[in-house]
């Protein structure tokens, strides 16, 4: 299709070989952007999905940890889901002796993210998306976008723009939205394994290995999975010595592979949700939009969540006028994180094996068992204003959102 527009041909400052028109582009094939992508076309509306990688298997920069308050209220494919767990134990900086929680509810599932995205793609396929990989987002401008995929460059016409591209979002950017700016850095091995024991997820305390965070290792008898995270600026000889470090020292607590280790890696914004998500041209869902939870810096469930939100005001604004899209207001809902910010601002404090020690000493005394059941097992989920109106047809959240 040649294109006549001269408003596109300055905008492009170039010739391309084709105009794509969709009533919603969104920029990123992650959860956020699969389920918002999903939602508004089975609303009916018209929605091209792109992602720079030309498949979605790899790489997946998410250890895929799945709470109860996302499992009893989405309804995920059970097959892509690994065995329940219950058990967690806290450890002080290894050699140490854990404090033992165990849940009386099944608290955790982990996905196997790569063929649980495939699956993804498919249903949002089957509910009309237009998914177009190995496809990258350019530039943005009055309704109009230049993207560039196997066959060149393409101007797509949309109403809305939505960025699901990551932490460091080149969509918010381009929308003059608020960016991440306070990040931890993550790596984790991966590989298939044989049942030993009780599922147990094996969390440590080490500010020297994890600064500001935890390190890691999640044996539900199916997938080990061996990781930390921390303060990028902490890391003086770099993340996957770290990781090395810490494997050697785990060692006992790491079940032997069945089959090849997969290596991970990525940021995690932990600065709580921006406070500017939205404009008249769009919006922002998941990490681009800061939608993980400062303390505990899970973001599976915010993004599920906050996708619903957006493509219920996408659908009303679609319908009604971009005035719809004041109403996602990322000021309001990071006014909802304050203790949890305040908490993170503590995790970042420590500093030192001893603090390590004295932090799960206290995790031993019934009010530190207590707030560490509160945080692991608690009934909280990412806290939404209201219940999202969830366009005519698809599935409500079985509970109320808080």
């Amino acid at each position: 299709m040649s294109i006549e527009n001269r408003e596109v041909k300055s905008f492009l400052g170039s010739s391309v070989a084709d105009v794509l028109v969709a009533d919603v582009l969104v920029v990123g094939a992650g959860m956020a952007g699969l389920r918002t992508a999903t939602l508004l076309a089975r609303a009916g509306h018209d929605v091209l999905l792109i992602d720079r990688r030309p498949a979605l298997a790899r790489p997946v920069r998410t250890t895929g940890i799945f709470v109860r308050r996302t499992l009893d209220d989405f309804a995920l494919p059970a097959e892509f889901l690994g065995p329940v767990i219950r058990r967690v134990a806290l450890y002080p900086p290894l050699p140490g002796r854990p404090v033992v929680l165990t849940s009386p509810r099944d608290e955790f599932r982990v996905g196997d993210m790569g063929p649980l995205y495939a699956a993804m793609a498919d249903e949002a396929r089957a509910a009309g998306v237009r998914v177009a990989l190995g496809t990258r987002f350019t530039a943005w401008g009055t309704n109009t976008a230049l993207v560039s995929g196997p066959e060149g460059p393409t101007v797509v016409r949309a109403r809305f723009l939505v960025g699901a591209d990551g932490a460091r979002s080149r969509v918010a950017r381009m929308l003059g939205l608020d960016v991440n700016r306070r990040f931890l850095v993550g790596a984790e091995q991966v590989h298939p394994t044989s049942p030993t024991g009780e599922p147990t997820f094996h969390c440590v305390l080490d500010p020297h290995l994890a600064p500001g965070y935890l390190a890691w290792v999640v044996d539900d008898g199916r997938h080990a999975h061996i990781g930390l995270a921390g303060r990028p600026d902490r890391y003086r000889h770099g993340i996957r010595a770290a990781l090395d470090e810490f494997r050697t020292q785990a060692a006992g607590l790491i079940p032997r592979a069945t089959g090849p280790t997969e290596h991970r890696a990525g940021l995690i914004p932990v600065g709580g949700v921006l406070d500017r998500i939205a404009c008249g041209d769009g919006l922002l869902v998941g990490d681009a939009a800061g939608a993980v939870s400062p303390l505990t810096a899970g973001g599976l469930d915010p993004c599920l969540r906050l996708s619903d939100l957006a493509a219920d005001l996408l659908g009303r604004a679609l319908a009604h006028g971009p005035a719809e899209l004041a109403a996602y207001d990322g000021a309001g809902l990071r006014s909802r994180f304050r203790t949890r910010l305040l908490m993170r601002h503590g995790m970042d404090l420590l500093r030192g094996r001893t603090l390590g020690r004295l932090g799960v000493a206290a995790l031993r005394t019934p009010p530190g068992r207590a707030m560490a059941g509160q945080i692991l097992f608690g009934d909280r989920s990412f806290p939404l204003p209201s219940r999202p109106r969830v366009p005519v047809g698809l599935p409500v959240p079985a509970r109320e959102i808080r």
